[in-house]
């Protein structure tokens, strides 16, 4: 008989407190905020270390990709650390709905929590898609435009922050900024506000201000670009604190945003019901939320241009039209064809270094992320890229050892040609960076406090 798992009831709102794991640090800290808001009981899990990926071979088979094992293992490390009443906590897990194994990382938990001994524990789906329709967490209107809201302002913190980082001249203004702009924006969605065009607008403008006023030193840098599947690529627990890596070894890190995986979702909604049928409406539908989303894109790249300091991100649009010709659009497993637009796009914006962090064994970063990146060199002679496996029998110090070759190719390029890339000035649309010019002092808005 198929086990009867604890569903997560509307009630359960006021009485359990809800683990999440945490996989972009920046943005989920504002998507827990505007969870709050919606009168949830929140909790982003810091739990790591070796302890966290032990706990997950425990309850999940090894074969299982390294990301289900590591938030199942964090859940599980969380659930015995005895910080928690077990009959008043709940999980909540993502579920892209596709046909990444991601979509099923909720079965193997609730298997997990039983294994455990956890069997009294419910898991809430946090999904798009409509799966788990009987569960009682819901999505409701403000909650999304808030999560939406929180992953933009996330993106454009995590670009201006690996921009500002590797030249500020007072270490770590960079990230006590980024703090204040987080506390500012949960205090902005407790009063209502931060959603609208106009609030979003006027807050990536001061977003781009403040971080154009830190005090830094331009000097070249090495440019290293990280793309790969989603969990990996952000998480600090993934990818064995990647983006501290390449800060420590002097690098300018590119981390392309969160949101386009999202409107990569979205995209995909379109793309199968035009290659394969489906109903018109639906793809009207995806067609009007992207417009509505590429509307907020745009203001948040004209607030970044502004600065000839900084380089903008592209439009997911445009990243979407570098894939045309090189790998077909129904590559659409996982990170599928965005994974090798997002290199491309690199390569055309002075990130020609990348690292392809990818857990072992998963079959569509492999194809799309590994296997196209001779592919890419055929197009950009100078593409320095490296696949990376991240694995419960992967060592960190082997991982750091093989992206320090690729680094040592670029520091000699970086010698060469005076900047992070062969041949490619450190300017990206027309913007100037100018070594050795000073920016003065942190913007009045924050100098207060």
């Amino acid at each position: 008989m198929e086990y009867q798992y604890p569903r997560f009831t509307p009630e359960m709102k006021k009485t359990h407190t809800i683990l999440m794991p945490n996989m972009a640090p920046i943005h989920f800290e504002m998507i827990v905020e505007a969870m709050r808001d919606e009168g949830y009981k929140v909790e982003l899990l810091d739990n790591s270390g070796h302890d966290v990926a032990q706990e997950g071979l425990k309850y999940v088979h090894n074969d299982t990709c390294y990301p289900a094992l590591l938030v199942i293992g964090q859940f599980i490390n969380a659930l015995k650390s005895g910080k928690y009443d077990l009959d008043r906590t709940a999980l909540i897990i993502t579920q892209t709905g596709g046909g990444c194994r991601a979509s099923n990382y909720i079965h193997l938990l609730r298997k997990a929590l039983v294994k455990a001994g956890f069997p009294q524990v419910p898991v809430a789906s946090l999904n798009f898609s409509g799966l788990e329709k009987d569960s009682g967490f819901q999505l409701t209107l403000p909650l999304i435009r808030k999560v939406l809201a929180a992953v933009f302002y996330g993106d454009e913190l995590m670009s201006l922050a690996n921009q500002t980082r590797p030249y500020e001249n007072r270490p770590g203004s960079a990230d006590a900024l980024v703090h204040r702009w987080v506390r500012e924006i949960a205090d902005q969605f407790d009063k209502k506000h931060g959603v609208t065009l106009a609030d979003m607008t006027a807050n990536f403008n001061a977003i781009a201000r403040d971080f154009a006023a830190l005090d830094v030193t331009y000097t070249p840098k090495v440019k290293v670009g990280v793309v790969g599947e989603i969990y990996v690529k952000y998480s600090p627990l993934g990818n064995n604190h990647l983006e501290e890596f390449l800060h420590s070894e002097d690098c300018e890190v590119n981390l392309p945003g969160l949101m386009g995986f999202v409107q990569y979702c979205i995209a995909n909604t379109s793309i199968t019901i035009r290659l394969y049928g489906g109903s018109r409406l639906v793809a009207l539908g995806a067609d009007a939320l992207m417009k509505w989303l590429t509307r907020r894109e745009q203001r948040m790249i004209d607030a970044i241009a502004r600065y000839p300091q900084f380089h903008a991100p592209t439009l997911f649009e445009h990243t979407m039209q570098l894939a045309k010709g090189v790998i077909g659009y129904g590559n659409k497993m996982g990170e599928g064809w965005l994974l090798t637009s997002e290199m491309m796009e690199l390569q055309k914006t002075g990130f020609e270094n990348i690292v392809c962090a990818q857990p072992f064994g998963c079959l569509p970063n492999h194809i799309c992320g590994k296997g196209m990146i001779n592919k890419i060199r055929t197009i950009y002679p100078n593409a320095n890229i490296t696949p990376i496996d991240y694995d419960p029998s992967a060592t960190r110090v082997n991982q750091e050892n093989r992206i320090k070759l690729m680094l040592s190719v670029a520091r000699e390029r970086l010698n060469d040609h005076g900047s992070g890339s062969a041949g490619t000035p450190a300017p990206v649309y027309g913007q100037v960076k100018v070594p050795g010019v000073k920016v003065p002092g942190l913007s009045p808005a924050f100098a207060e406090n």
